[in-house]
């Protein structure tokens, strides 16, 4: 098949720095054997789309076209696919292709491509850009083209207008709570319900453990109870930290901007376990060994999941009901809604309906 015609929205680099998504019109090379042609009918804006779009990682390839949580209708299958066909509704995650041949690859956790360059993302190339200027453009648009491998199966039990974020919001929770062996009775922290804590909340309930909310926002309390969290810490009221003490097994925290991580790791009991994933930057202060090594408490990170573990979550939120709490947008109220983002006014996930990039 020739190219495709793609219309999306994207940030040029030329206005603001490359801060302002506009209309874009570009081509996208035409699905090999291996690859489907999707038309995109929702896709989910994440937190890192406005620090790509505004090069806050200082790695943007512009121009940008964001979007990594994508769910769509297959439209044409190559020769040699096998696992879709045409009229499926299908997802794509962060990622579009890897190396394929090694460990982590062979391991089915992909996200950890040992190339170089690591993995291919949805959009802005490569993990690591190598230098060479290859980007790659994300579901802000009409239809993408993906190899077969990348592509999910979306559970008929899914909404789809909402499943959307599960594709890294969802995946990107879901996969330390399920490497730290979380089960019925353990005692989960989840810091920051916002998109990803919010999933975190759900996810770590239906998983049987006691989830206790934290956030500096009393005014997220009703929501965090409402999500299944069991209990509310704000965690600026020193008193009411204090009473967590060395009380978690395991805190997965989700901001995504610089903090201070010494008052939670305080909160862990000993052998206990601390994951941020949210935060891709330096903490806000270092961390004193003494407060992890005095309990032999463990501190490590977390980055989404592989393509496997994604289809893993989507059918895990599918058994248990689990659906993201979003709202939903058209794309032309896109710089409305980062702005709303970095001001923390949004309900949990922004959806875009992609309708209006077909008309």
């Amino acid at each position: 098949m020739e190219s495709i015609k793609t219309h999306g929205y994207g940030a040029s680099g030329s206005l603001l720095g490359g801060k302002t998504l506009e209309p874009m019109d570009f081509e996208r090379p035409g699905p090999q054997a291996d690859e489907v042609l999707i038309d995109i009918l929702y896709c989910g804006v994440c937190h890192s789309d406005v620090h790509q779009v505004e090069n806050d990682w200082n790695n943007t390839i512009y121009p940008c076209v964001p979007g990594h949580e994508i769910i769509g209708k297959v439209t044409f299958a190559g020769a040699n696919v096998t696992k879709f066909k045409v009229g499926d509704t299908v997802g794509v995650g962060c990622m579009v292709d890897s190396c394929k041949s090694c460990e982590a690859c062979q391991e089915g956790e992909e996200q950890f491509c040992l190339h170089p360059h690591g993995p291919t993302m949805t959009y802005n190339g490569y993990f690591i850009p190598d230098g060479s200027g290859y980007n790659t453009f994300g579901g802000y648009s009409n239809n993408i083209v993906v190899k077969e491998d990348f592509v999910l199966s979306i559970p008929k039990t899914l909404d789809i207008s909402k499943a959307a974020p599960i594709l890294c919001a969802g995946v990107t929770t879901y996969s330390p709570l399920k490497h730290a062996g979380i089960k019925a009775g353990d005692k989960v922290g989840v810091v920051g319900i916002g998109g990803l804590g919010h999933m975190a909340v759900m996810i770590a309930k239906a998983m049987g453990a006691e989830v206790t909310a934290i956030t500096t926002k009393e005014e997220k309390r009703e929501s965090a109870l409402q999500l299944g969290a069991g209990a509310v810490l704000i965690s600026e009221d020193k008193e009411a930290m204090a009473k967590y003490d060395r009380y978690f097994n395991f805190i997965l925290v989700t901001i995504p901007d610089p903090f201070d991580i010494t008052p939670y790791v305080s909160l862990l009991k000993r052998r206990g376990s601390l994951v941020t994933v949210g935060l891709l930057a330096p903490y806000k202060k270092p961390l004193n060994n003494m407060d992890v090594a005095s309990q032999g408490r463990s501190i490590g990170g977390s980055l989404i999941g592989g393509v496997a573990e994604t289809q893993e979550v989507l059918d895990f939120c599918a058994e248990h009901n689990i659906h993201p709490q979003v709202e939903m947008i058209s794309i032309e109220e896109i710089n409305d809604a980062y702005d709303k983002m970095k001001d923390e006014d949004v309900r949990f996930r922004y959806v875009i309906d992609n309708a209006s990039l077909k008309k």
